[in-house]
């Protein structure tokens, strides 16, 4: 099983990567930037394994690149827990 067949498992390996990321001393800032390249991937190159990330993907693909911005930060408040 993938970590992206379950939201659930997602958003705890997504906080995990966070984690390390701070600990490493990576600046919020940039952790942001990578949230919405991995966002960009994601939407383009990864078909959605469930309900959350095929609602994820939709907003994504019509978010202008603010709004994108917007859900990658929104996104790592949500993993941060």
């Amino acid at each position: 099983m993938s970590v992206l067949d379950n939201f659930e498992e997602w958003k705890d390996f997504l906080g995990d990567r966070l984690q390390h990321a701070k600990s490493e001393g990576m600046d919020q800032n940039v952790i942001n930037n990578m949230a919405h390249q991995l966002g960009d991937y994601l939407a383009s190159e990864v078909e959605p394994k469930n309900a959350q990330e095929k609602v994820l993907r939709d907003l994504w693909n019509v978010a202008s690149e603010e709004e994108q911005q917007a859900i990658a930060n929104v996104m790592v408040k949500l993993v941060q827990g």
